[in-house]
């Protein structure tokens, strides 16, 4: 089918749009990044807007905002279906009713059963002209954790690892502090930034003693409009089957919310400062803690996106039962030796054809490092 200026048109305005979207990414959890654009008859961007904070306004309310009356017999380009419920905020759909929009424009239909259809049948109740699909490949990018968690009730799981030449993550005596330079942990603060929860084991808590938050220059990364909020620290997710953890740990310390992921509940763990934090018992049949039932469970916390950070163990379990959707692996310059550490701790594998495989989504160059993104092939 050839491709009519229309479409072309379309597609220009959807980009600044998902533009803006991205804007939100530090910001919008438990919501979608969603951004919006106003043109009116003449080709003019009259308000354009993305989702700042949950309980704020909507991207379209944004732009609107700054369209005013220019709204009347305009063309709307919003990444995401407009809402048509009351949540913390009045639906989208009917605001956009009421300012007279002539055309709406949407990437996607939103997933979430509230949604689901019902925003994008209203406007063309209304007699509001509506396309849907419009980059909507780049727009499920945008909110793969999102519509993750919609779809399947599990967040987007990326696990971080951190390698040399060949590929050793620690010393044999457990030393890893700095396997890569000052640039690629630069990079990982900010991915952390975007991510609403870090898990991790208890055997790296314990050897590393690490406050697993977030330390980035917040004038870098959050944009202008909401540089007044303070950096978002995600939830520190720990897997604790054999209770071993004590109060006096870093990650404690912060104030900022831990779940321990463990089998029975630890008491010395309710003395920890400034906050105890909050225990699970995910008990599997086999009387490990049940990796797949903890993410169902951050799903129901509307968790989006959880980023791993975590040694070999925890990292081949997750990679074993085919949890992992993403990884990024830092590769440095250095050699550690056969006795050093491996990256996953899986069963001995006798058949090449059988290997857990990856596909290759980006390499770059990270000061002196290389950062490699994969995906499994499950």
């Amino acid at each position: 089918m050839p491709v009519t200026a229309t479409a072309v048109i379309d597609q220009a305005y959807m980009q600044r749009a998902l533009k803006l979207a991205s804007l939100g990414k530090y910001t919008t959890t438990p919501n979608p990044n969603v951004g919006c654009v106003i043109v009116d008859d003449n080709s003019q961007i009259v308000g354009e807007g993305f989702h700042q904070l949950a309980g704020t306004p909507h991207a379209e309310v944004h732009a609107m905002r700054q369209a005013g009356d220019k709204t009347r017999g305009a063309t709307v380009y919003v990444t995401l279906e407009p809402c048509s419920h009351h949540g913390r905020t009045g639906p989208c759909a009917d605001a956009l009713i009421e300012a007279g929009a002539k055309r709406v424009v949407v990437a996607m239909q939103d997933p979430n059963p509230r949604v689901a259809g019902n925003g994008i049948q209203r406007l063309r109740d209304a007699g509001i002209a509506v396309d849907v699909g419009c980059c909507e490949a780049d727009a499920r990018a945008l909110n793969r954790g999102f519509l993750r968690r919609m779809e399947t009730g599990r967040p987007f799981v990326t696990l971080k690892l951190a390698a040399t030449l060949d590929g050793r993550t620690a010393l044999a005596n457990g030393a890893s502090q700095w396997i890569t330079g000052a640039d690629a942990r630069r990079d990982v603060h900010r991915l952390r930034a975007t991510s609403c929860a870090i898990l991790t084991g208890a055997d790296t808590v314990l050897v590393d003693d690490p406050q697993l938050n977030v330390r980035i220059d917040k004038s870098a990364v959050y944009p202008h409009q909401v540089s007044e909020l303070e950096v978002r620290q995600p939830i520190r997710v720990i897997v604790d089957g054999k209770n071993r953890l004590r109060p006096e740990l870093q990650i404690f310390q912060s104030g900022n919310p831990v779940i321990v992921a463990n089998l029975t509940a630890n008491p010395v763990l309710v003395e920890s400062t400034p906050v105890a934090p909050q225990q699970w018992q995910v008990v599997s049949a086999s009387g490990y803690v049940d990796l797949a039932e903890l993410l169902s469970r951050l799903g129901e916390h509307e968790i989006n996106s959880v980023w791993v950070e975590a040694g070999a163990t925890l990292a081949g379990a997750l990679l074993n039962q085919k949890l992992v959707d993403e990884v990024i692996l830092y590769q440095a310059p250095k050699v550690m030796g056969q006795y050093a550490q491996a990256l996953f701790n899986i069963a001995e594998q006798t058949d090449m054809n059988e290997l857990p495989q990856f596909s290759y989504v980006s390499v770059e160059r990270v000061g002196e490092d290389v950062k490699l993104v994969l995906v499994p092939k499950y």
